[in-house]
């Protein structure tokens, strides 16, 4: 395990950069449960596909468990932590609103495992290692097929690219696999490869308790780099975080045909700044607070009450 100090506090490292592919694991509570139902665990993609589209995240495996949650990332924006916080929070919120109950439903900060995902086999091990967990925990029967555990990206990675959740990719999972095209036979050797591992002696402890795993050319570039300050600070991830929000403001601003100076003078209910609102609520994640500042709208609660009644407007006209 590798520790870097700050000060005279002591962190495990959690280093964010453009590209870079995580294994990431949240627990529950103690003694709660993240998942009462099967419409809990639908609940939960359904926040990590919102989670994708705010993010940029691409998603190279998940699996949910009875109290915790896999996830490979890759995060071509550097935005893990941030990413990680709107989607466990919005989880929660989300799932306590639903069994009317309330407290914290995740046990502290998620772990984090940095991936090399250079084709070495690293990419593989990891999403192996995910997708055999329904297994090696014997939440299925030696007979049954690995694809009868409905919770898995491994059920993805069988149906066709039309079928399959848009925020999936499979190709480098497909590609460290020797499996060259996305096809029926390229999904039936992708089956046939992962369920041939079920049997093998595992050693999970460099994938559980690290935090890096790959080459260790790979793992000394990455300690150089956090010693050179390459990369980012939590400020610095919420500037950028910032930065792209700002980009987003200005697109908008440009198709209303708006400046500044009409930000400040139209009320704060007014149909522009709530489309704006609106975008920056499912496109990054920044807060209803930082938006409320930044469209002058008032108060955060205002941003969501409006955005509420956009959302149940929209609803009632599809109906």
């Amino acid at each position: 395990m590798e520790w870097i100090s700050i000060g005279a506090v002591a962190r495990r490292l959690r280093l964010e950069y453009p590209g870079a592919i995580y294994h990431v694991m949240s627990r529950g509570a103690p003694g709660g449960r993240l998942f009462r139902t099967d419409a809990d665990r639908a609940l939960f993609l359904k926040t990590l596909s919102e989670a994708c589209r705010r993010t940029s995240w691409e998603i190279h495996a998940w699996c949910l468990m009875k109290n915790h949650v896999h996830l490979v990332i890759e995060t071509p924006c550097a935005n893990l932590s941030a990413g990680m916080k709107w989607l466990l929070g919005t989880y929660t919120s989300r799932h306590n609103r639903r069994h009317r109950v309330w407290g914290h439903l995740f046990a502290g900060r998620f772990k984090s495992l940095i991936v090399d995902g250079s084709g070495n086999g690293y990419l593989r091990t990891v999403c192996d290692y995910v997708h055999l967990n329904p297994a090696r925990a014997k939440l299925l029967r030696s007979d049954q097929r690995l694809a009868a555990f409905v919770w898995s990206s491994f059920r993805e990675y069988l149906k066709p690219p039309s079928e399959r959740v848009q925020w999936l990719r499979v190709d480098r999972l497909f590609g460290e696999m020797r499996i060259a095209k996305d096809s029926p036979a390229g999904r039936k050797e992708f089956e046939r490869i992962t369920e041939s591992r079920r049997g093998e002696r595992w050693d999970g402890k460099p994938i559980e308790r690290g935090w890096c795993y790959g080459e260790e050319s790979f793992r000394q570039e990455l300690m150089t780099a956090v010693q050179a300050g390459e990369y980012h600070s939590g400020e610095q991830r919420r500037e950028i975080e910032t930065v792209r929000a700002e980009r987003l403001v200005g697109e908008e601003l440009k198709r209303l045909r708006w400046t500044e100076r009409d930000l400040a003078t139209r009320r704060k209910g007014d149909p522009g700044k709530v489309r704006i609102a609106g975008r920056l609520r499912t496109e990054t994640v920044m807060s209803l607070k930082w938006i409320a500042q930044r469209l002058k709208m008032g108060t955060w609660t205002h941003v969501a009450n409006r955005l509420y009644w956009e959302r149940k407007a929209k609803r009632s006209v599809i109906t």
